[in-house]
This record gives C-alpha cells, structure tokens and sequence, in this order.
C-alpha cells in the first residue's frame, strides 16, 4: 500500500513515524509517480507555493485522508473526484473538550472579575453548573464530546444541529428551532463547519436573541460570526464576552480591533489539534478499508459540505 504525504513538510518528521508505527505495511512518500499512489494523506497548506493541490494524476487513488477536522479548504477543489475523509481524532476531541471546558467554566465562575487589586470582591456568589444554560451550536463528534462533558459537569446543556440528530444524554434542537436554542445560551459554544448555511450565523440578529450577558465561546470557524455585528453587542453590553479562537483571516491582523476590546479575548486557532500519536491510526484504518472495498469512516457528503 502507497500514500501520497501532501502536507506541508514541517508535518513529515511528526507524522512518518507515526505512520509507520500505526501501518507497518504502508509505504509512504512525499513524490512519485502520482499514478502509482493507492491514497492521498492531505492537510492545508499543500503544495505550499500557495497553489491549489492538483488530485487529478492521482487516478489509482481509492481515498483521500484529510489531517484535518475541517474540510472546507479543500472541497471545493473540482480535481478532487475521490472519496474525501474528514479527521475524526480522539487526541483533537479531547484537546476540544479541554478548551471549551476550561473556557466555559472561566465564563460561569466570573473569574475575570478578580483582579488583584486590594479589592474584596465578595458580592456575587457564583452559581451552581446545574443553574448555567449552555448551547453547544453543532453536535457532531467534537460537539458531542464537548456538550456530554459540560453535562457531567452538572451544566443544563442543550446542543443544536441542522439535522437535530439526536446525541445520547443530550437534549438536541434542530434545524428552525435555533432561535429558541439562543435564547437560552448563557454560554454559547460554536462548533459548526463551514458551510453556506452556517456563514453569518451569528448576525445582529440571532445575537440579539441571547440572555443579556450571554458569553460567546466560538474554536468552531471564524465565518460563522459577522464580526462588526459582534462587536456592536459587545459595545451595547448585550454580551458579556467573547471568547475567539478562529476569524475569517488568520494570523489575525495587529490592528484589527478584537485585540484591544475589553471584553474579547483571542486564542490563535490553538482549541484543538489533529495529533498523530493518536490520529495515525485512524488513518491506517480507513487506509485499510480503501484497499479492502470496505466502507470508509468519517466520508465527508459533499452536498452538506462535512
């Protein structure tokens, strides 16, 4: 078995040996007759003269494994006629559910507000997680995990989807029922792709919907969110914070103004990464079963966009 390694090179010396542990069998190479490959291992940023990878001599290939969870750099590439796999990495799940934890339970103990400054603050009692809403904005397999941890932890957690699949232990709205899932957000966790539908989502509008004071947390995709219409709910007071680790451009300019507003705080685009001491053998996996006829796991339905 032959895989074709199109990712960046900075990516090889971290991700060969894993390979190699996880699929003893594979050979796998960073050039070569792109007929000769029977998979394609691909993350963003490849080729990296900025050009948009070429899938069409790739003609033997039976699946093309993305690193990433997302796949919205790349579905729109019309060469790209095989069968497209997402990442679903158990190391990138827990990384998201660490971060979006973390940062939720900043929001709901107010731990911004003790400065160390002589002040005793001792005014407001934080509540208990049972009496903190909180809306997980897709419940796919990182939204899933996220909102089942948030629940253990006692919070009254609702997710929200497109297709309001249902996930088990986990109240889950779905597709005209999201202005009723914003109105009960205290915190608002965003974990949707890219997609048309989801581009803009968080407008002047649906942000109005929120219980004022509401705390946006957003690791999902930065074009989720109309970014001067955030800023103005910020300024009005009608959100409390928001917490960003994804924008529509990234590295996110010096200038731009979610740097110095006080009530934003900017991660860089570090929530959750695809680690291949666990993600590798999900990729043998489905190596394995493109070369065996064998149905493929976490095929990405292009009409949806994930």
């Amino acid at each position: 078995m032959r895989a074709f390694f199109a990712a960046p090179a900075a990516l090889w010396d971290d991700w060969a040996p894993a390979m190699r542990a996880a699929c003893p069998e594979l050979d796998l190479q960073r050039q070569g007759d792109p007929q000769g490959f029977d998979a394609v291992i691909y993350a963003p940023g490849y080729p990296e003269d900025g050009s948009a990878m070429d899938f069409a001599p790739f003609t033997g290939a039976r699946i093309v494994q993305s690193l990433w969870a997302g796949v919205e750099r790349i579905i729109g590439n019309a060469t790209l006629t095989q069968p497209l796999c997402r990442m679903v990495d158990p190391g990138l799940a827990q990384g998201m559910v660490e971060y979006c934890t973390g940062w939720a339970l900043r929001a709901h103990l107010g731990m911004d507000r003790y400065a160390q400054d002589g002040v005793w603050r001792n005014e407001i009692v934080p509540p208990l997680a049972a009496e903190r809403s909180v809306v997980v904005l897709g419940t796919g397999e990182l939204g899933a995990a996220v909102a089942r941890a948030l629940a253990g932890l006692g919070f009254r957690v609702t997710g929200w989807s497109a297709s309001g699949a249902p996930v088990e232990g986990i109240a889950v709205l779905g597709g005209e029922r999201l202005d009723a899932a914003l109105g009960r957000a205290e915190i608002l966790i965003s974990l949707l792709p890219d997609t048309p539908g989801t581009r803009g989502l968080l407008n002047a509008r649906t942000l109005s919907l929120l219980p004022r004071g509401a705390v946006l947390i957003n690791p999902g995709r930065g074009t989720l969110v109309v970014e001067d219409d955030l800023l103005a709910a910020l300024d009005a007071g009608r959100l409390g914070h928001a917490v960003l680790d994804v924008f529509r451009t990234e590295p996110l300019p010096p200038a731009h103004p979610f740097w110095a507003h006080p009530r934003v705080t900017v991660t860089p685009h570090v929530a959750a990464e695809t680690r291949p001491s666990t993600a590798a053998t999900v990729v043998a996996d489905n190596l394995r079963r493109a070369m065996a006829s064998e149905a493929l796991r976490y095929l990405v339905d292009r009409a949806r966009g994930y």
